[in-house]
């Protein structure tokens, strides 16, 4: 499913899930191939923190964001990731950025399921909506969120295009990681609730890039 297509056919304008301009973001390289991730503890606090606001300062930037497609060698840090074939590859973009940031729905959508999967590397607070644009099915996964976006939340609940149901939590609460949000469309959620991989084996790439198109227009990038 082409996202960008079927929004423009149907004349529909997302809100940026995350609002930010551009001119104050840059593009962060979480890939296997940088080599300075491999001269920190990336499960310290301080450490991992430290290196995700250098890098963004060093760009004269506010905001990094990237890693849809992005292979990574960092997931290592965490045994949810290690199985007889890693998982390696990144199914969302993220949006590196302060604790509290708000979260609005790019599209008018219903709470699909919700969840706080509090195993160390994992999503912690999670929200997935369930988004119907001219017949056309697809979901939106958004992790890393603060504990108090789940709450009164309901499943089936109605949010309003650009409307601010969640924000980005802690690294405590989000689950060991550096403030962000991971951000994800997910065309067939295979009966998933509340969950679905964010990140997939090199083997199966192929299935989850189909199932799993890159959200940029949805972020307004």
């Amino acid at each position: 499913m082409d996202i960008a297509h079927l929004l423009k056919a149907e004349g529909i304008a997302p809100t940026p899930a995350v609002a930010f301009d551009l001119k104050a973001a840059t593009r962060l390289d979480l890939s296997k191939d940088n080599q300075q991730l491999q001269l920190i503890d990336l499960n310290n606090a301080e450490e991992f923190s430290g290196f995700i606001n250098e890098q963004i300062a060093a760009k004269g930037a506010e905001i990094g964001w990237g890693g849809y497609r992005e292979e990574r060698g960092l997931y290592s840090r965490s045994e949810l990731f290690e199985e007889e074939e890693p998982r390696t590859i990144h199914l969302g973009i993220d949006i590196w950025t302060a604790a509290g940031t708000e979260v609005s729905a790019p599209l008018a959508a219903e709470v699909h399921s919700f969840d706080n999967r509090m195993v160390h590397g994992d999503y912690g607070p999670v929200i997935i909506l369930k988004h119907n644009v001219g017949g056309n099915v697809f979901h939106t996964l958004y992790g890393h969120l603060s504990t108090t976006s789940l709450e009164g939340l309901e499943t089936g609940q109605r949010i309003e295009q650009g409307q601010s149901f969640a924000s980005l939590g802690k690294y405590e609460e989000n689950f060991h990681w550096p403030p962000h949000l991971h951000f994800q469309v997910i065309i067939d959620m295979q009966e998933n609730r509340g969950d679905y991989p964010g990140v997939c084996r090199a083997s199966e790439r192929d299935y989850y890039f189909g199932n799993c198109p890159d959200p940029a227009v949805l972020l307004g990038l």
